[in-house]
Formats: structure tokens, C-alpha cells, sequence
């Protein structure tokens, strides 16, 4: 059993974390977030001395449950390495779908979403979200090094076919939240594995 001040932390990061996604950061107070989490303003400024604060630990929480969720099944080497992509796109398109029967909308990229609103505000949260896009293409990556040892990617600029299969990945989750409709997803994300940035001679 947690602690009782690790339960009342968790349960506001969980608050932030599924009022920030569904909504914004902008369209979400503090207050709004204790009322969710059932505690009292002086036990959030107990473990947050400030939203911006929370909305670091919930970019990891954000992390972890993506990587938990979607990256540790879509990548797990039971399949070749090219099929983990597709895999991936499959299992994303999937929870969006689930998403939009559940609530109406298709909510996106969390992180994405974060990135659009505060990436040119604050410095700090801007930093942290760089830090996790990095997280995330580092897995593309390590399947496309597998690949190319097999001998399925000659010529590949590896890193920079990893980072434009991730801006791909990002923009067609922006186009999905963008009409509301997770068939894009599923038309455009696997189409990601296609993508090939040829090494400079």
C-alpha cells in the first residue's frame, strides 16, 4: 500500500494528466485540477510549488504510460524489425479509436499536444518535451539499426530516418485530432515505415 502522500501526488498528477489531454493546459486551473484529484490547494503546492511543475511530472507520467502501453508491445522483437513499425501504427490507431467511442474526440499526441501549446512559452517544459521526443525516436531507431543489419535498409541514414518517421508520426496525429476522426490513423500512420532518408555520399 502507498503512502498516503505518495496516493494524494499520484492522484493529482492523474488528475493533470487526464484534464490537461482531454482539454489544455491553458483551460486548466489549479483549482479545477484539486477539485479532480479530491485534495485540498495546500496539498498540491505541498508536492507542486507550481503548475508548470505538475505539468513536467505529467509529461513523464505521459512517458511511461506510452512506453508501458504501446512502445514496449509495438516494439517487442517477436516480429521482424520493419513489422514493429506497423505494429505500432496499428496499436496507436486502435487506443485513438477507443478514444473518440469513449469521449467523442480524438485527442492526439499528449506530448504533441503539449509541444504545440507551450514549446515557444516556457523554456523549461519545452526542454522536457524535447527530452522525451528524443526517448521516443531512439526506439525507432534502434529498429532501424536491427533492419539495416539484416539488410533491409541499404543506404539509410539511420538517425535522420528516425527523426522523420517521428515528425511523420506527430503530424499525422495532429491531422487525426485536427478532423476528429481516427480512420486517418489508420489510412496515413503506416506509411511511416515507407520512409527513407538516403546517407549523404
Amino acid at each position: 500500500m502507498s503512502p498516503p502522500n505518495t496516493d494524494t501526488q499520484q492522484r493529482i498528477i492523474d488528475a493533470a494528466r487526464e484534464l490537461i489531454y482531454a482539454r489544455s493546459y491553458a483551460d486548466v486551473g489549479v483549482a479545477e485540477i484539486c477539485e479532480h484529484a479530491g485534495v485540498q490547494k495546500g496539498s498540491f503546492y505541498h508536492f507542486f510549488p507550481s503548475k508548470r511543475d505538475l505539468t513536467l511530472a505529467v509529461l513523464d507520467a505521459h512517458h511511461l504510460a506510452f512506453k508501458e502501453h504501446m512502445i514496449d508491445r509495438a516494439f517487442a522483437d517477436d516480429v521482424p524489425p520493419m513489422a514493429r513499425l506497423l505494429r505500432f501504427a496499428k496499436l496507436v490507431y486502435e487506443f485513438q479509436k477507443q478514444l473518440k467511442k469513449e469521449s467523442g474526440r480524438v485527442l492526439g499526441c499528449p506530448v504533441g499536444n503539449l509541444a504545440n501549446e507551450m514549446a515557444s512559452h516556457d523554456e523549461a517544459i519545452r526542454e522536457k518535451i524535447e527530452q522525451l521526443f528524443h526517448k521516443a525516436q531512439v526506439n525507432v531507431r534502434l529498429v532501424l539499426k536491427e533492419a539495416s543489419k539484416a539488410g533491409d535498409l541499404p543506404g539509410v541514414n539511420l538517425d535522420a530516418t528516425a527523426q522523420a518517421m517521428f515528425a511523420y508520426f506527430e503530424g499525422v496525429m495532429m491531422l487525426a485530432k485536427t478532423q476528429n476522426d481516427p480512420e486517418v490513423l489508420r489510412k496515413l500512420l503506416p506509411a511511416m515505415a515507407q520512409i527513407r532518408i538516403p546517407s549523404q555520399r
